[in-house]
């Protein structure tokens, strides 16, 4: 079976996914944590890979981010996955696969969706149970987005930057409501199929990625 594309337009954020073979825990204890963070740091500074909201789940992870090429993404992902299979396996002396394949990831239309996916990513732990409140969990960049804490992994794209130029506060403030279930399916379903989300003309592009699409 062919590999699934991987889409890319220059300077366009991707909403990234990656799980735990069988959605098996790939995280447990406050060192892997530490070592996955600084798995994908690294690699996202040697692949020039700008990271604006990431959080980590026990089983999965999600990054929102800029490629700076189109071989970025892969490079950067293939990277964290391998180092970061080594050292679990060894730490907890198993063998096999680590991860459920390859990521899946989604093209984001700034102009809509942006601001939204940030959301989604920060606001995992909360939909998942974990906690009631986004800052209540310490695996995430809300602390930083939010709260203005220093995050060296963290580079903020110019959509938040614009949005929260006149404080932190506004930019809290969206996480006083659920987002929409409609804006929930549009993410989770075209992160699984690999396209894009956002408005019609943003999806055109897309579309013209695709081979055969247009």
């Amino acid at each position: 079976m062919a590999r699934k594309l991987r889409l890319y337009l220059p300077g366009q954020p991707q909403h990234i996914v990656v799980r735990g073979h069988n959605r098996d825990p790939i995280l447990a204890r406050q060192e892997d944590f530490r070592f996955l963070y600084r798995c994908v740091k690294e690699a996202a500074e040697k692949y020039a890979l700008d990271i604006h909201a990431w959080v980590f789940m026990n089983n999965h992870i999600h990054l929102l981010a800029t490629p700076s090429s189109a071989r970025c993404l892969p490079a950067c992902m293939q990277s964290i996955g391998r180092r970061y299979a080594q050292y679990f396996n060894r730490c907890y002396h198993r063998s096999g696969a680590l991860w459920e394949g390859r990521y899946k990831s989604m093209l984001v239309d700034t102009n809509r969706y942006l601001l939204t996916c940030y959301r989604y990513v920060e606001m995992n732990p909360v939909r998942a149970g974990i906690v009631r409140r986004a800052e209540d969990y310490p695996y995430s960049s809300y602390a930083c987005n939010a709260l203005g804490k220093v995050d060296e992994m963290v580079t903020p794209h110019e959509v938040y930057s614009r949005f929260v130029d006149n404080g932190l506060g506004a930019y809290v403030k969206l996480f006083n409501e659920a987002i929409p279930r409609k804006d929930l399916l549009e993410i989770r379903r075209a992160t699984v199929r690999g396209l894009g989300v956002g408005r019609a003309d943003f999806l055109l592009r897309v579309a013209k990625l695709v081979p055969g699409g247009g």
